[in-house]
């Protein structure tokens, strides 16, 4: 349970990619794109529109990606480098964002969850655990 609200999270959700992770969530209140917006050499947030904060190894939460398809390469290559989110969970599907995940388990055998459910109810700081459920759906609990 989240030390914040004292209530379970427990979510069905459908994978981009699927695999499992846990980590400290880091949600955002808008759209975050990786090209212009992450530094993949290091995690950070660079983009000024955004409060700063870094990706790294955290449980990355937001309505969705923001453009340029160039996103995909700095994702996968944050993945690469160990500098990327543990997992992503957003609202809505994100085209950009799966093929830079598929591309980073394709060349480096590096798996990073990608899961579109509600998000509503997750605040930053919450230990996030993403999970596979009988049928291939994603879980998403707080723990």
């Amino acid at each position: 349970m989240s030390q914040q609200d004292g209530r379970a999270l427990n979510r069905i959700g459908t994978f981009q990619l699927a695999g499992e992770a846990q980590g400290s969530a880091l949600v955002l209140s808008h759209a975050l794109s990786f090209w212009g917006g992450v530094d993949a050499e290091t995690g950070d947030i660079i983009d000024r529109s955004h409060p700063g904060g870094n990706v790294a190894g955290k449980i990355l939460v937001m309505a969705s990606g923001r453009g340029s398809s160039s996103s995909s390469s700095v994702l996968a290559e944050a993945i690469r480098r160990g500098t990327a989110p543990a997992g992503i969970i957003l609202q809505r599907p994100d085209a950009i964002l799966a093929v830079g995940a598929i591309v980073a388990e394709f060349l480096y055998e590096i798996s990073m969850p990608l899961v579109v459910c509600d998000i509503s109810g997750i605040v930053s700081g919450d230990r996030i655990v993403i999970g596979m459920a009988e049928g291939g759906q994603a879980t998403v609990s707080r723990i």
